[in-house]
């Protein structure tokens, strides 16, 4: 067995998201593990399909196992999205490599890159241009190009951008598993446009909002349409933070002051800004509006105001996620379960009966997972009942 691991969030799962699980396989992957993100996702908004939906269209598409990225670590920054997928994959200690999709396809370009952004000379650079009052992502650019030119460029690209954040997970955690980088080919992250036959999940997401199935069809493996198709067809999708709209902005006008501050990812004095534009927005669009800064990206902000709608506090990240939660397997998948039964070191959880059984925090974890499905349930084009957590049942 050759296992490798990928981390995704396949909303949907398209053409690219097959190209890489094959590419993989070519790399000498004979199973596959997917930790792919739950029902909601780090650009802080609903997925537009299930992670039920999303996981049979993973498995139909090439996966064979695919673990959950609890909710804090599936809707945070990349540096956390990454840390808590990696620390997943870790944990099976059965994985052998990690597979990423890479704009430059260079990993020797990333991984000096990557060590360049840990070296002690770094830090005082990237304090220079935060202070001159650049978003994190630009000023941590802005300080490599001035410090090191020739590793400038994969700070650039979204993908790229992410590699770097796996690779220095699994330095942190001195794991043994390989990283190994897929070229991405087409269309670019969140394009507009087509190319090669590729098209991002951006595009996909924005014809099926639209209507225009046949549009989303041609960029969408034909198993992945039919799961697409039927979640339609139930009233199950699309779903949309629009349709959550006024529930969040209900849940942040009830919360105190005290209570904002302990929102993900808030620093200088953000929560009184936040706290204040509460008051005032009468939209989402128009509290990002009024939220955002030079320093605060927009997805951040929507992250910030998701986590307060769900519950989510700073201090749930502090430490790694604390349970492998089983989606789906194939019979290659289960050929993975069985090794790593013998060798993860997290409780692996394939029930809702077995999560009695996990220590105090995984249960504060899964109970949120749970209580996120709940209000998943109103973002849907029909209004889907509680328990979803309680009567999921295992994807074969």
């Amino acid at each position: 067995m050759r296992i490798a691991g990928i981390i995704a969030e396949y909303n949907p799962f398209h053409r690219g998201h097959a190209y890489h699980i094959q590419k993989t396989r070519e790399l000498g992957a004979t199973h596959i593990v997917c930790v792919m993100s739950g029902n909601f996702v780090e650009r802080g908004e609903p997925a537009m399909f299930a992670k039920g939906a999303r996981v049979k269209a993973a498995l139909a598409g090439g996966a064979d196992l695919i673990i959950e990225l609890p909710l804090p670590w599936a809707m945070a920054p990349a540096q956390t999205f990454a840390r808590g997928g990696v620390f997943l994959l870790n944990a099976l200690s059965c994985v052998d490599f990690l597979s990423f999709g890479s704009e430059c396809g260079d990993l020797a370009l990333l991984t000096t890159c990557s060590k360049a952004l840990s070296s002690e000379a770094f830090p005082p650079l990237l304090k220079e241009k935060l202070a001159a009052g650049l978003p994190f992502a630009k000023a941590r650019a802005a300080a490599i190009k001035e410090a090191y030119p020739a590793l400038a460029a994969p700070l650039f690209f979204p993908n790229d951008t992410l590699a770097l954040e796996y690779l220095a997970a699994l330095s942190a955690l001195s794991s043994p598993i390989q990283p190994v980088c897929v070229r991405r080919e087409g269309a670019g992250h969140d394009g507009t446009e087509t190319a090669a036959g590729f098209a991002s999940a951006s595009f996909v997401r924005t014809r099926i909002r639209e209507g225009v199935l046949d549009a989303a069809a041609a960029f969408l493996p034909p198993e992945s349409f039919a799961v697409l198709e039927e979640e339609l067809e139930a009233g199950r999708a699309p779903a949309g933070l629009c349709n959550l709209e006024r529930a969040v902005l209900a849940s942040l006008r009830a919360k105190t002051l005290k209570e904002l501050t302990r929102l993900p990812d808030l620093s200088e004095g953000l929560e009184n800004r936040l706290y204040d534009a509460v008051r005032k927005a009468r939209s989402l669009e128009e509290l990002y509006d009024l939220v955002k800064t030079k320093r605060y990206s927009h997805a951040r902000i929507r992250r910030i105001c998701l986590s307060g709608f769900l519950g989510l506090t700073r201090d749930l990240t502090e430490e790694p996620p604390p349970y492998l939660r089983v989606l789906g397997a194939s019979g290659r998948g289960y050929e993975v379960l069985k090794r790593a039964g013998k060798s993860a070191r997290l409780p692996i959880v394939g029930r809702y009966g077995q999560v009695s059984s996990l220590d105090k925090r995984a249960q504060i974890v899964f109970n949120l997972e749970s209580r996120a499905t709940d209000l998943f349930g109103l973002a849907t084009p029909r209004i889907q009942p509680c328990g979803g957590e309680e009567t999921y049942r295992l994807i074969k």
